[in-house]
């Protein structure tokens, strides 16, 4: 059996996160290949399975993306499956995730080309901190922290008229948790919870990535986070748009104002497993996915 682990053509040398995924997989006797997923040569037909890893560049070239999805479903199987990528790379999936029960921060969905006040917005809601994240992004891309002064208003007001006439944005109160508590996750493998993960960002920022040097490692989840991780999925896997049992997928909370846990993402596309966090995760993904491509 040969496989392909999709990932981008720019990839920083310093990720290896994957790395016990490859030493799972060479212990079962299984080829893989890293395949660049927008490289013409790559013929995925050769391929018993496509496994999505690190194809980090796909929000900027998000149309391609899920044309790819769709192809390589078409000639292989694809994890996850291409109609839970077209799904799941535009972040109103939130808001139909909302409509099960599934708890999301507050939001308004500036949709693309619409000409939004932000200052009416923030004074309806009596919102006196506010953040603004693009419908398709990944590692804090045109995000924006702001508070409700006169001069925050007009450099917000500046970032969504630039942003608006190519792409929709969301605007939500700013949880200032995010500061303190960071991003809580928890990875799912085939349905199970592996292990749970914390993102603290670097004093006085609120980006979690490792890219803008926050911590990450290991926490445990409460009963309540444990709870709304399960019904996220499991709510996800019942939607018609995605209508299967998910291979992986990664759930970030954040904590509102009353510490309450809210989601944050629902990451069924190419997420960071924090699989260096997980003893088991790397071996229950690679048995999962061999036993899905032998039935």
């Amino acid at each position: 059996m040969r496989i392909a682990i999709a990932t981008c053509s720019d990839l920083p040398g310093w990720e290896v996160d994957d790395a016990p995924l490859f030493e799972a997989l060479k212990r079962r006797d299984i080829d893989f290949d890293l395949a660049v997923w927008d490289d013409p040569n790559v013929d995925w037909s050769n391929y018993k399975g496509v496994l999505i890893r690190t194809t980090w560049d796909y929000t900027d070239k998000i149309e391609d993306f899920v044309r790819w999805a769709n192809h390589v479903d078409k000639v292989s199987r694809l994890f996850n499956p291409g109609r839970v990528i077209r799904w799941n790379t535009h972040k109103t999936y939130l808001r139909d995730l909302e409509s099960v029960g599934v708890p999301i921060a507050p939001t308004v969905w500036l949709d693309r080309g619409s000409t939004p006040s932000i200052q009416a917005c923030l004074a309806e809601r009596s919102w006196e901190h506010a953040f603004i994240k693009p419908m398709v992004g990944a590692t804090a891309r045109e995000t924006l922290r702001f508070s409700a002064t006169p001069n925050d208003i007009e450099r917000a007001q500046a970032h969504v008229d630039r942003l608006l006439p190519h792409e929709g944005l969301m605007l939500q109160p700013y949880l200032k948790y995010v500061e303190t508590r960071g991003e809580r996750t928890a990875v799912f493998i085939d349905g199970r919870i592996t292990h749970t993960v914390e993102k603290i960002p670097v004093k006085g920022d609120y980006r979690v990535q490792d890219d803008f040097g926050a911590y990450d490692g290991p926490t445990e989840f409460t009963p309540e986070e444990m709870a709304i991780a399960r019904c996220a999925v499991a709510e996800a896997e019942r939607r018609p748009e995605v209508s299967c049992k998910l291979l992986y997928a990664r759930v970030d909370f954040l904590l509102d104002d009353s510490g309450s846990p809210v989601l944050n993402e629902l990451e069924l596309v190419e997420p960071s497993l924090f699989l260096r966090h997980g003893v088991h995760a790397a071996d229950a993904l690679a048995a999962a996915l061999i036993k899905r491509l032998r039935y």
